[in-house]
Parts: C-alpha cells; structure tokens; sequence
C-alpha cells in the first residue's frame, strides 16, 4: 500500500481544497497566510483570484456560491485582512449563504499577547458563521476543512471559518490523509419530511379556497424549481416570491403574483392580507415581508417548509411547521395534491392587479430608472444573471426585471450590503461563465467597491456594470423626504467621479445616457463588447420607490404612487 505524503500545513490545504473540487479562491496574500500562497503554485488547478479589497473576497465567493449551488471560497491574512472579511461572510450567513473562509493567524506563541496584525477572529466571528475553527495542530488541518466544506453546504447552508497560524502552515511535513467520511456527533441535518406534517399539510390545502404559496430562498439553495411549479400549477395556487425568492418561479407564469412586502406589489401583499392560507417555502418572515406581525395574514393558516427548525413561530406563530429539505418534502407533498380550479380567488388577484396597478410607469421625457430596469430586462430577454446590492436601484431591478430562467438573481437581502453588486458579479460570472451577468448599482454603493474593477479587467471577467446615478444615497434620501422633516443630511453627492474616465482608466468601455431613448441601445452596446463595460444612466434624482409599507406598518398603510394619465 502506497504510504501518505508528507506535506506542510500549507500543501495540505491546498490538497484540501483540491480534494472538495474547489475551482477559484477569492483573496488577497499577507504576512500570516502567505505560507498558503507560497504552496498554491505547486497546484495550478486551484485559481487564485486577487481582488482589490478583502471584503470583495468574500462577497466575489458568495456570488460564486449562489450562481452555483457549491461552496465558494475565501482568503485572507490575520488582523485587518481577516476583519475585512467580516461584512461579507455576514451578508452570506443573513441569507444561507455556502461559504469556506481561510484565514492565517500570528504564530501559536504569540496568540494572545498583541501581536502584530492579531485578532481574535474565531471569536469575532462567532456570531456571523455557522461554525468556525482555529486549527491548532497540522494535523486536524484536512479534517477541519472536510468537516468545514460538509457544515457549510449541507442543512441550512452558511459560511464556515478555519482560522489556521502561520506556524502550522509552514510547520514540520506530515503525512496527508483526506478522511473517507465527517463524523459530527450532534449534527444531523433534516432529510425527509415527517409524513405526518406532509399529511396535515395536504389537508389544509385541500380546503383551502384562498390559498397563497410564498416562495423564499430556500426554493433556490434547494433546487425546487419543478417541484415548486408542479405544486403551484397542480393546484392552481398563485405564487408571491420573496426578494431572495426571486427567479424562483417564471416571473411571465400566469400564476406569478410577484414579490410582497415593504417595497413589493400592492396586489402581492393585498393577496397575503385575504388569503386563509401560506404555504410557506423555504422563507423566514422576516420584516420587510411581514412589517407589522400582528396585521400579518390575519385570516391565514399558515403551512412552514424549512429546513430549520429554528424558523417555526419564530415571527409568525406557524400552524403546520413541516421540517425537511425542501425539494424532498415538495416531493413527498406532491401525490397527495389533487388536480384543482380556483378561478374564484384567481379572478379576485387580477381584480386587485387591476385596481393597484403597481409596476405602471408614467410617460416622461425624464431618464427614469424604472424604465432603465424595464429596458434592461426586454433587451436580455429576462435571460440575465442579475445582481444588485441594496437600496432604490436593487427594489426597482426586483420589480421590472422579468426573470425566465431560474437561479439568476443574486442580490443582498439580510445584511442590505451596499457594494456587494460588484464583487459578487464578478464571482457569479466566473460560476456561470455561459451567462450574461449584469451588476446592477447605485452610485453609491458602487462606490464602496469599485476598486475590484481591476479584478474584472486583470482576469477579463466579462460582467457588464450598470450604474443607476442619481447623485445621492437614495434610499436613505426617500426616507429622509417621507418620514424626516431635518432635510437631506448627508444624502446627497457633490464629488461623484466622472464614471466614464473612471471606465477609461481601467482600460475598459464607458457609455453615458442621459435620455431615455438611448437606452436600449446602449445595453445592446454593452453585450455586444468583449469584456467588462460601464452603463452610467444619469436618471432622475428625487424618483421614489414606490410601492412603500413603512417600516413596522402593515399593508393597510400602504403608500401607492398615483395612477399616471399616461404610461409606458
């Protein structure tokens, strides 16, 4: 029999990291973790991508993770670069994201004693990962990562950190030995669903006469695309999708009813506000969906898929919590769903469609950025891969975009991350190389991350960056006007970067629009050039979101944007 090779702490990992099929490592190299750098050029499968600032690492990974339903990975050195880290694996553990970060730490000895560039990462972490490790002999350095791979992937997905000291990196060879299996003594994620609960489930939607799916993140991190239709069509319940449900379910289905909550359409809430029942898929209930709990559904039983058990009644007391994976437990539902017409309770959501026509937009010579959002989806066809941060540019996306294809939206939903959009474009394109993906930013958030433009040109990642400019913090600007009588403080931008010379010097194409009849054509522009290109729309400053439920309000305080005259 073939003994072991005896590899350092650093060769380890990247066999580690070979051995779990990892493709690309989002980081940036510095003193405690360049033992790991100085191995990977013995293992040129693994591609090391240099971004430009430690936190696109992780964000870049959580994109690659979502586009692709495997673990991203990131790097960085001890104290700042780990730091750094930080926004990013929380924004991945808000939305279950599957997430590997290695981190290098100060040698053994010199733990604890102020180090230079020492931190104690694990224990900032803690609260923003699902697991996290300091690896303190080479030797647990394979079954940290097997055990760090297997918990960040399986259950309800989520970042793992291994925090490993320059020491152990660079210590004496050892023999390398990949474990066959992750043994976890307590860890059990949930696999089938209790028949029982699907059981009572069926039931309840078998007498139902309003029922109402609300489709969550969990159909995508699941896969339960098909499953998710065949319930939907089989029984002929509408499908309202939360943010991060988005491209879960066809947006031109005819039983699409689109997204709720604080920024969604009126007719989507209104649908939750009558029915007698959710069948909650994968979805938390969090607070931009429900906004004041006690008025939430008032007249609905409510059915709670998840794969969490820590989700049931948490917000929303659930009257059926069914635990399982989700695509399994849709699978085990599925035979006990009876072929069904509700034309009824069909007729009465176009009959609020009608009456709350929220995505109309009026007629203007103004450069709006709803139409740019409505443009952009007819000229990709709804075939995009579309990413966003947060704010007014990410609601008007989820609203006008029209998503054909499933898993193609990517976007900041827990954490609200400004300046996400770029970074995890560029981890979503390297994931789905086949796809034309769209970042999709204010000029504000754009900001915070449009360093890692050099990654895109360094690496010729072809993502296409539009930039929805309007000269201010947006969001916090409508706030601001609607709820705050102090003015706009500090909101509004006087030193925004010319984004076209900015396009210029990194060696990359610029196109500015400030009419509204330019704009198809310069998104066909930007397709049809190689490589990354920069949209700057120039669009109209004091443009709200609208629909808007305040923050805590419920949908009875809905704020609806007048019906134009005229619209497009």
């Amino acid at each position: 029999m073939e003994l072991p090779r005896e590899l350092t702490g650093a060769e380890i990992v990247c066999e580690s990291l070979l051995q779990e099929g990892v493709e690309y490592v989002f980081g940036i190299p510095g003193g405690a973790v360049l033992p790991f750098y100085g191995a990977m050029p013995k293992y040129p499968e693994l591609r090391h991508i240099l971004v430009r600032h430690e936190q696109a690492a992780a964000m870049a990974a959580d994109g690659y993770a979502r586009a692709t339903g495997r673990v991203g990975v990131c790097t960085a050195t001890s104290g700042p670069g780990a730091t750094n880290l930080a926004t990013g694996i929380a924004a991945a553990q808000m939305d279950s994201v599957p997430m590997v970060a290695i981190t290098g730490q100060v040698p053994r000895a010199a733990i604890g004693r102020d180090a230079f560039q020492e931190t104690d990462v694990t224990g900032m972490t803690l609260p923003i990962t699902k697991h996290n490790y300091l690896v303190m002999d080479v030797k647990d350095i394979a079954p940290a990562i097997k055990e760090a791979f297997h918990i960040a992937n399986t259950g309800r997905p989520g970042p793992v950190l291994v925090d490993i000291p320059k020491d152990v990196l660079l210590g004496a060879r050892t023999p390398f030995v990949w474990p066959e299996e992750v043994n976890l003594p307590g860890y059990n994620p949930p696999g089938a669903a209790d028949s029982e609960q699907i059981a009572k489930a069926a039931a309840l939607i078998a007498g139902a006469q309003r029922p109402v799916i609300l489709a969550g993140h969990g159909v995508i991190i699941s896969r339960a695309f098909e499953e998710l239709q065949e319930l939907a069509e089989r029984a002929q319940i509408p499908v309202i999708t939360t943010l991060l449900g988005l491209s879960s379910f066809p947006t031109d289905h005819i039983l699409n009813v689109g997204m709720p909550g604080m920024h969604g359409m009126a007719y989507a809430s209104l649908a939750i506000d009558q029915a007698d029942l959710l069948i909650s898929l994968g979805m938390r209930f969090d607070d931009r969906v429900t906004g004041r709990l006690k008025d939430f559904a008032p007249n609905a039983r409510i059915v709670h898929f998840d794969i969490d058990a820590s989700e049931f009644s948490k917000n929303v007391k659930v009257d059926v919590p069914v635990l399982g994976d989700l695509k399994q437990a849709l699978r085990q539902l599925l035979p006990h769903i009876q072929r069904t017409v509700r034309m009824e309770w069909l007729q009465r959501i176009d009959t609020m469609r009608a009456e709350h026509p929220s995505l109309l937009i009026r007629d203007t010579h103004e450069l709006l950025p709803q139409y740019v959002m409505q443009q952009l989806s007819e000229v990709t066809n709804g075939e995009a891969l579309v990413v966003t941060g947060v704010g007014q540019h990410q609601m008007w996306a989820a609203q006008h975009y029209h998503f054909k294809e499933a898993n193609t939206w990517v976007t900041s939903g827990g954490l609200g991350t400004m300046g996400f959009e770029v970074p995890a474009a560029l981890g979503a394109k390297l994931g789905r190389p086949d796809k034309t993906v769209w970042s999709v930013a204010g000029d504000g958030g754009f900001q915070m991350t449009m360093c890692d433009l050099a990654t895109a040109v360094e690496n010729n990642i072809d993502v296409k960056f539009a930039i929805l400019n309007n000269g201010t913090l947006g969001m916090v600007r409508q706030l601001q006007d609607l709820f705050y009588d102090t003015g706009f403080v500090a909101t509004i931008y006087s030193g925004n970067p010319d984004f076209v010379k900015l396009a210029d010097a990194y060696g990359i194409t610029g196109i500015r629009v400030t009419d509204k009849a330019q704009v198809a054509g310069a998104i066909q522009k930007a397709m049809d050039t190689p490589g990354p290109v920069i949209l700057d729309f120039i669009v109209k400053q004091d443009e709200h979101v609208f629909p808007m439920i305040p923050a805590g309000e419920s949908v009875n305080e809905m704020l609806e944007e007048p019906i134009p005259e005229r619209v497009i």
